[in-house]
């Protein structure tokens, strides 16, 4: 693996969504690494953490996007902020905003990275695919169908990243669950505190991503200038979201019966979701990178995580 010059201790990131999901858990891992950490948001203060230069930024702003980076000068970008709400994506009242977040914002945030010359890690989908078949998509193939407004800006958002810069990495993930922010697994457990059964999707198929183990990955691309772009999930092989809520309510104790239902029977989707969403990670090994855990392992993990909330005060609605 190709290593930066930069040692951990002069490493400088800049963190966009660092209220969100994933922006929390990479926040945390680059200031475990002892990294200089800027995080970004639409929310006024941040409240939790400690460590972290915080600063309001509007990603759809470009002059403020230009102002703040160019001030910060890091060594790396890593862009978490993005519209991740599926289904709203598709209201027609939305779709400009959305178009606005994941590709004028990212667009403005590459512009800013080549102009302070730094890395930058864009946070990608599996979503950029349509899903067909069953064999596990490349990273660097042209088959990109989006099925629905969400994946196509964030291929948009790919594209732009690709265009404007040469020192980029693009990392495709998949079902991503956390200890922050809302996600299936969360959704699951309270279902279960109020259902005797659910009803889960047994033919769409992938692996789930911890938002932990992923925030290490990243930082671990950031130290090196193996640029391009990858699938990252964890390990554990394929599985569908019905196998995912039956290892959950395992491991939380839960006796909620799960009932496995077709995409089309469960139909009350917005959004088109694709089938196959199984993601070729071997471009990950081949470059130095080591593979996440086992889902089951990182669900455990997950799920045993002391909560420590962070307070976004004021936070912008988008």
């Amino acid at each position: 693996m190709e290593k930066s010059t930069l040692t951990k201790q002069s490493m400088k990131i800049f963190v966009t969504g660092a209220c969100g999901q994933l922006g929390q858990d990479v926040v945390k891992e680059a200031l475990e690494r002892g990294y200089a950490v800027t995080g970004s948001g639409t929310a006024e203060t941040v409240d939790g953490l400690a460590g972290m230069k915080y600063v309001q930024m509007d990603i759809t702003d470009a002059a403020a996007v230009e102002q703040v980076i160019t001030k910060e000068h890091p060594d790396a970008v890593i862009h978490c902020a993005a519209w991740t709400a599926v289904d709203a994506a598709e209201e027609e009242t939305n779709e400009k905003t959305v178009r606005a977040v994941n590709v004028q914002g990212t667009e403005h945030i590459a512009r800013a990275c080549k102009k302070a010359d730094c890395k930058m890690i864009y946070i990608s989908t599996d979503y950029v695919f349509d899903g067909q078949g069953d064999e596990p998509w490349k990273t660097d193939g042209e088959e990109y169908h989006p099925l629905n407004v969400y994946g196509q800006t964030k291929l948009e958002g790919e594209q732009a990243v690709k265009q404007l810069l040469e020192k980029y990495f693009i990392v495709r993930i998949a079902w991503v669950f956390g200890a922050n922010g809302n996600n299936f697994v969360k959704t699951m457990l309270r279902l279960a505190k109020t259902h005797n059964e659910v009803k889960v999707v047994a033919d769409q198929t992938g692996t789930p991503t911890y938002t932990r183990d992923l925030a290490g990955l990243l930082a671990d691309m950031a130290e090196t200038n193996q640029y391009g772009c990858y699938h990252v999930t964890n390990e554990g092989g394929y599985i569908s979201w019905y196998e995912f809520v039956c290892e959950i309510f395992r491991q939380a104790g839960y006796e909620t019966k799960v009932i496995p239902v077709t995409t089309e029977e469960y139909g009350q989707s917005k959004a088109k979701r694709p089938l196959n969403s199984r993601l070729d990670k071997s471009k990950l090994a081949e470059n130095g990178f080591c593979p996440l855990p086992d889902w089951k392992d990182a669900l455990g993990r997950c799920l045993a995580e002391v909560k420590c909330p962070v307070i976004c005060k004021n936070e912008k609605k988008i």
